[in-house]
């Protein structure tokens, strides 16, 4: 068991000291992806209760190096995911080239009335009805990214019913003879928003890269989808390709 030394006498806090302490050890000894040990375990090495053990923590956190996982522990975040986006980028494939395992978890799936915006950008009526399907997408099994597919009703029937996960864009090529071309990516900062933090797994107060998406149909011209990204910013760096 290793054992730290503190400064009490110094004015300055022990938990800024044990972040300070801490953090060299991170970057000495670990790699992303591991583990820390247990929060009782270091409150012990450090001679401090859990309290100022879990503020120091809270501290790397907050600075991106670590992060907590629910019910799993305390560990090195990885380095960012070069996510690249390009006419025909796919969630898949792009992890697959950093050796990475995809799974699509598929959270909704239905018809709703088009409001304005989406109406909008697919060309068609305020209150026609589009597909609407939401999915979390993750990379071995950590959650990079929640998904809303908005696509127009009339020119996909049965979708909502058809799609059970996976590339969304194979299944529209098989079964509707449409391949999405992506003709424009708008890319903003924003705090989570409704349930995006709990699927992502992530603070309410972090902010995720939101990426708004059209995609025509390659034969007809035709906008088919509007699709709108939030990846989380702490694990993604989104490459742009002409």
């Amino acid at each position: 068991m290793t054992l730290y030394a503190l400064a009490r006498d110094t004015g300055e806090a022990l938990y800024f000291q044990i972040a300070r302490q801490l953090e060299q050890e991170v970057l000495r000894n670990y790699q992303p992806g591991d583990g820390l040990p247990a929060e009782g375990e270091l409150a012990k090495n450090y001679g401090v209760n859990r309290h100022t053990l879990r503020r120091a923590i809270d501290e790397l956190v907050d600075s991106g190096l670590l992060e907590r996982r629910h019910g799993k522990g305390v560990f090195v975040l990885d380095t960012y995911l070069d996510y690249q986006i390009g006419q025909g980028t796919r969630f898949t494939e792009n992890l697959a080239a950093h050796g990475m395992q995809a799974e699509d978890i598929v959270h909704k799936r239905q018809i709703i009335p088009a409001i304005h915006r989406v109406a909008e950008r697919l060309n068609i009526a305020v209150a026609d009805p589009v597909v609407w399907i939401e999915s979390v997408r993750t990379g071995e099994g950590r959650p990079l990214c929640v998904i809303s597919h908005f696509l127009p009703a009339a020119k996909f029937p049965n979708l909502e019913n058809l799609y059970e996960g996976g590339s969304l864009h194979a299944l529209l090529k098989k079964e509707y003879g449409c391949t999405p071309r992506r003709t424009e990516s708008l890319v903003t900062s924003v705090l989570p928003q409704g349930d995006d933090a709990r699927l992502l797994s992530m603070p309410q107060n972090r902010p995720v890269l939101r990426v708004k998406s059209l995609n025509l149909c390659s034969k007809t011209g035709e906008p088919v989808e509007y699709a709108i990204t939030r990846f989380r910013a702490d694990r993604i760096q989104l490459r742009i390709n002409p």
